[in-house]
């Protein structure tokens, strides 16, 4: 299969990292070391080669080494598909992030039209337990990674509620304040409800194709109340009840991602710990598995301690998955020997940190 990889990775100035350049081929890469050494940095460096805020979703200003904060710098040298690009995203003192592709100036959507990254972090652990908001994240980070142009449609509709939401706040009534804005709502929602349907369905298919040692969710998505069939309408309908509320009630801003565990039938808020990391492993390989029939190639990986609480031979299966698919997955951990079922599969590097700065050496074997 046609390889997506970086090539090149360099960090300036980012995060705790004063300057890093990682030479790479297209196989795993091991990142190791103690906590707080600034692996996690990297991953989120790579997390900015695509579209929004990367894997921690910080500000450009929080992006920058302290206590200098002068800004930063990632650069990227990505083989897509049969191109080479390279990649610039930086961000000045105080000034919004900006991107070039190929030495032009670029919207962060195009990112989305050469690479595809996925990322699995800790604080996703708790995703089937907590509220409803980050399992949308969730599901429109995946969503995006089929459709970029999803992240057109959310903005779309989030700018359009804002606006909506300010008007009943401040309690107009005149209907034609409203009707431009609710069509503008309206749209966009049919297309971001399309395009989860269908990134539900490539996931499940692509669940249900696949032979694998983590375990099949099934997944539905859900409304706090149904979508009707003409949002525009029931919106206009709604105006009194959402006046008191000082916010809209109705849309697909309200939706939820339900699991259930299918060899259990049991929900994924009601298993353990253990059995909801591995949904999520399973998830994040469907997904990468779908990617890789749908783009041409399987998207970036990133795994951040990933195989923390898993045991040997779900470490081992984890990453037979992954060389399997021919991804190229930025995989972190404290030690070594959480990688030793990888072997020459991967290649390796360590993270070491002195007096509050990281440096990266890379490891020609474990």
């Amino acid at each position: 299969m046609t390889a997506l990889a970086l090539s090149q990775l360099g960090l300036s100035h980012f995060r705790s990292h004063k300057r890093a350049v990682l030479d790479l081929d297209p196989r795993p890469l091991a990142i190791f070391g103690p906590n707080g050494a600034g692996k996690t940095n990297i991953l989120e460096a790579v997390s900015l080669l695509s579209p929004g805020r990367g894997l921690r979703r910080a500000g450009a200003d929080d992006l920058a080494r302290r206590p200098e904060a002068l800004g930063w710098k990632v650069t990227g040298i990505l083989q897509s598909l049969y191109q080479v690009h390279e990649i610039e995203t930086w961000a000045e003192a105080g000034q919004p992030r900006q991107l070039r592709i190929d030495a032009k100036t670029a919207p962060q959507l195009a990112l989305g039209r050469i690479a595809r990254v996925l990322w699995l972090v800790p604080a996703m652990d708790r995703l089937w337990i907590e509220g409803a908001e980050g399992r949308r994240r969730f599901l429109d980070r995946a969503t995006l990674s089929f459709e970029p142009s999803h992240a057109d449609a959310v903005l779309t509709y989030e700018k359009a509620m804002r606006e909506r939401n300010r008007l009943l706040k401040d309690m107009v009534r005149d209907p034609h304040w409203y009707a431009a804005i609710e069509g503008q709502m309206a749209e966009a929602a049919t297309q971001i409800t399309t395009n989860r349907t269908q990134a539900i369905a490539a996931l499940t298919a692509a669940q249900a194709a696949a032979v694998s040692a983590f375990p099949t969710a099934l997944l539905t998505l859900t409304h706090a109340d149904p979508l009707p069939d003409d949002l525009q309408s029931a919106l206009a309908d709604h105006r009194s009840r959402d006046m008191a509320a000082g916010r809209t009630l109705l849309g697909p801003h309200r939706a939820d991602l339900d699991a259930v565990f299918v060899d259990k039938n049991v929900p994924a808020s009601d298993c353990s710990t253990g059995e909801q990391k591995a949904l999520l492993i399973s998830l994040i390989l469907a997904n990468a598995r779908a990617l890789a029939q749908d783009f041409g190639a399987p998207p970036i990986l990133l795994l951040d301690e990933v195989a923390a609480h898993l045991d040997a031979s779900r470490r081992a299966a984890l990453y037979d998955e992954i060389c399997a698919l021919g991804a190229q997955a930025f995989m972190t951990g404290t030690g070594p020997e959480l990688f030793a079922e990888l072997g020459s599969r991967a290649q390796y590097a360590e993270v070491t940190e002195t007096h509050g700065q990281s440096a990266v050496e890379r490891k020609d074997a474990i």
